[in-house]
């Protein structure tokens, strides 16, 4: 940026701000022009005090600055007095929140870790080109082209392995229980993150978890719950939110729809009048009405709170475990120049019962304590379960009493989901047996 004086950069400012206004101005020094400003609510003392503030630092900071960062450090600053989630977005960070709301980018398809100052593989994207290149989970990457990975941080060597589709690279890696690493070559393609999973936890009660909302999430729910139903018919289903951060409102609304078969899921309202924005459920409910649980923690937050809401409103779905975060506002994406970007927060959302969850959160059905594994764990007590050679029972109640158990070891927080979810499995199957369907001729 070339030299400037305080007079100039006044005006450069002044003009630059006040030409975006209904009227034209042609000097920024200009009494008249100050007198417009002015009924235009345009702050021109304190733009000129931040144009003397800058020139100030620039003639006697103990360090040179460079005039451009100086520059986006105050329009980040200007941001962050705002909110928590507005920002001001670099193109690097521009690209990588283009890569969270997609789950798209040009890489391998490994999900790695760190250990020992090497990049370690926790495991390979399935039909990726690292599991068709034999990459397997547990593999240590030694160096990447020609840049060794010993000194990287995790971000940096994720990185590196990140780059156009169809591009080449180049990998050292050593396999567990190998001596001598191997050289790996690679072509780049495009990676889909799946932010969905799903298991079954017995049979008939599925279980899905959705880490993060991306333009995807809800299709791939969508064929997660359709996976789940070809393994027999579902008789209920724990949706799995903890420790989601939210992410893309749509996929949010998406994944609500999936469940109601009308109705609000949603409603936005910013600051202007005529800004409210409504998001209903179109008909059809995938799972027909069977019983559904939603899992939620302190970590749970924007987007996962909308379906949170919107299905405890609606009376879907029963919420258990803890208060969620508590973010209830909308954040837009205003693309700038040169690939830089403005996250700003535009709207508030509120639940179909018009809550605003804003630093309140969505208070559960059924609290859960968050326990340690000790704290869950079995006492001490010999049972004729433990003996062995022991007779199983013949009703095969045993198994899935022990892996109930395991469970609670494990998760306990999920091991009280499924139980609140066996529970309204069997009273709706009491209440239909006490109401059977009738003919009258």
């Amino acid at each position: 940026m070339p030299e400037f004086t305080l007079t100039a950069l006044r005006s450069a400012m002044l003009a630059g701000i006040l030409s975006a206004l209904p009227f034209g101005f042609a000097h920024a020094e200009d009494p008249a022009l100050d007198q417009q400003a002015r009924q235009q609510g345009v702050p021109v003392d304190e733009l000129r005090a931040f144009a003397e503030v800058m020139e100030r630092i620039r003639g006697a900071y103990i360090e040179q600055i460079d005039d451009r960062e100086l520059l986006e450090s105050a329009i980040r600053g200007m941001l962050y007095e705002l909110d928590p989630h507005s920002s001001y977005l670099t193109p690097d960070q521009f690209d990588d929140l283009q890569i969270t709301t997609t789950g798209e980018f040009g890489g391998l398809g490994i999900e790695v870790t760190m250990e020992d100052g090497f990049v370690k593989v926790v495991t390979p994207v399935d039909d990726s080109p690292a599991s068709k290149a034999g990459i397997q989970a547990g593999d240590l990457i030694l160096k990447i082209d020609d840049t060794f990975v010993k000194g990287l941080s995790l971000s940096e060597a994720v990185e590196l392995m990140r780059g156009e589709v169809g591009s080449e690279i180049e990998l050292m890696v050593l396999s567990e229980g190998k001596e001598n690493p191997r050289q790996v070559t690679l072509k780049r393609d495009k990676i889909q993150m799946h932010s969905v999973k799903s298991r079954l936890l017995e049979p008939g009660l599925g279980y899905v978890r959705i880490s993060q909302f991306q333009n995807n999430t809800g299709s791939d729910t969508a064929k997660a719950l359709e996976k789940l139903s070809a393994k027999g018919e579902l008789q209920g289903l724990v949706l799995d939110m903890r420790n989601n951060p939210g992410g893309v409102l749509g996929g949010a609304v998406e994944v609500a729809d999936l469940f109601l078969d009308k109705g609000l899921v949603v409603y936005t309202e910013g600051r202007q009048p005529g800004s409210r924005s409504e998001f209903k459920a179109t008909p059809g409910d995938q799972l027909a009405g069977v019983p559904l649980v939603v899992l939620v923690n302190g970590g749970s937050a924007s987007a996962s709170e909308i379906v949170a809401g919107a299905l405890q409103d609606q009376h879907r779905a029963i919420v258990v475990g803890n208060r969620t975060f508590g973010k209830g506002s909308v954040q837009t994406v205003l693309p700038l120049s040169k690939d830089r970007a403005l996250k700003l927060t535009t709207a508030r959302y509120y639940t179909p019962n018009g809550r605003s969850i804003q630093a309140e959160g969505i208070e559960p059905d059924i609290s859960v304590d968050v326990v340690t594994r000790l704290e869950v764990r079995e006492d001490q007590h010999v049972r004729e379960s433990d003996l062995p050679r022991h007779l199983n029972n013949e009703n095969n109640e045993q198994k899935n009493s022990k892996k109930t158990r395991s469970l609670a070891q494990e998760d306990y927080a999920l091991a009280q989901a499924l139980s609140v979810l066996k529970g309204v499995v069997l009273a709706q199957a009491d209440h239909s047996d006490s109401n059977p369907d009738t003919d009258t001729e």
